[in-house]
């Protein structure tokens, strides 16, 4: 049934770009520009130090120290705080892409794999606090109210899912004390430049080859879901598909009028959160349809996930459910969040334009900051090992 379906409407896709070129150009065309302006800058510096990461063996000195922090709140292992840290500062799809490059290494389990893509997909910080808060809402003080409901929904995803599949844990699990952890990740550190001899140089083009492949297959279903999304509107199904969503507005107790923006949504994260800014309605509840949205992530960032983990062997329906659970639960945080902060907000509120360099000044806003966080976290690993390698050598020297 699913495959008859998917080629219904493979051919009717393929039927309306015949008909229609002019218009499926110019939606490929916008979904190029995205693609090209908005994600290369925002996601390329993150791929390429995670993949840096990975090769000069810095995920395994972290894997030993957060593995007592790892295992208790989300029951995964500590390798896997490198791709929660890097997932909450950059977003989709970079931590789905490392979760099966860790899950073929032997470093993950199956069920570590999927609770681990459940709850760090996030939207990035560049989109909520640029593009929704300044460029489509234009009132970037809500920013921060909109990215403490969706990054709080997704910690606490990741607290529930951590009882998904309790018993199926990795036989990395680590019981050794405290200052044995320590000196093997003294020793993780010192060693992998041996098991890897590999000069810096080719090991950097080797990541930016590996990144740059990715983003490629990331900007192509940007722009092939840009070009369907614009077909279902020449085929003025988005008013059809609303009628589906009367029990989900219900659940979220929305105004009927943000149906659209939610069927637009659901197909494509950009347009979906476009359209719930600009309803006449009032702010809160545009926030709980954009928080909705934001949380859902769009069927184009499902199939870019789908496509990272298809080697991996994960499955995807875990995923999808965590989505669903996040955008219900944004929704309803951002109203809870936003009672205590609207007379902040309405304070901060003033006469807003938008800068004339639009995405390059919030390029260097928002992404390096995410990378200022990165960058702080491995510096305070850094200088806790090597306290600890210190306390250690007294130790012995006794």
């Amino acid at each position: 049934m699913a495959f008859r379906l998917t080629t219904l409407l493979t051919i009717i896709f393929t039927g309306c770009i015949i008909l229609h070129p002019r218009q499926a150009f110019e939606a490929a065309l916008a979904g190029l520009q995205a693609w090209w302006q908005i994600v290369v800058p925002a996601l390329l510096p993150f791929f390429v130090l995670s993949q840096l990461l990975l090769r000069l063996g810095i995920i395994h000195l972290l894997g030993v120290l957060l593995e007592p922090v790892m295992r208790p709140l989300f029951n995964i292992p500590g390798v896997a705080g490198l791709i929660v840290v890097m997932g909450y500062a950059s977003g989709a799809p970079l931590s789905a892409s490392l979760t099966a490059q860790l899950k073929n290494q032997g470093l993950l389990s199956t069920a570590e794999g999927e609770r681990l893509i459940c709850f760090t997909n996030n939207a990035s910080p560049l989109f909520m606090l640029g593009a929704v808060a300044v460029g489509m809402l234009q009132q970037p003080e809500v920013g921060p109210v909109i990215a403490a409901a969706h990054y709080g929904a997704n910690l606490c995803l990741g607290l529930l899912f951590r009882f998904y599949r309790y018993s199926d844990t990795s036989s990395s699990v680590q019981t050794f004390p405290w200052y044995i952890r320590i000196r093997q990740a003294w020793k993780d550190l010192l060693y992998a430049p041996q098991q890897n001899s590999a000069p810096l140089g080719y090991l950097l083009g080797e990541a930016i080859r590996q990144s740059f492949q990715t983003l490629l297959t990331v900007g192509g279903f940007i722009i092939v879901f840009s070009v369907f999304i614009h077909m279902v509107q020449l085929l003025e199904w988005t008013t059809a598909l609303s009628f589906l969503l009367t029990p989900l507005l219900h659940i979220l107790n929305l105004d009927p009028q943000v149906a659209p923006a939610l069927v637009a949504g659901c197909l494509e994260m950009t347009i979906g959160t476009k359209l719930a800014s600009e309803l006449p309605l009032p702010i809160p509840v545009r926030l709980a349809a954009i928080s909705f949205i934001l949380g859902w992530a769009g069927l184009s960032v499902h199939a870019q996930v789908a496509s990272m983990i298809s080697s991996a062997n994960l499955r995807l329906w875990p995923f999808i459910l965590a989505r669903f659970f996040h955008g219900v639960l944004a929704s309803q945080l951002v109203l809870l969040f936003y009672g205590p902060a609207e007379p902040v907000v309405k304070l901060l509120e003033r006469p807003f334009s938008l800068p004339p360099s639009t995405w390059p000044t919030l390029w260097i806003y928002y992404t390096s900051f995410g990378l200022w966080i990165f960058f702080i976290f491995i510096l305070i690993a850094l200088l806790g090992i090597g306290a600890w390698s210190l306390v250690l050598q007294r130790y012995y020297r006794r």
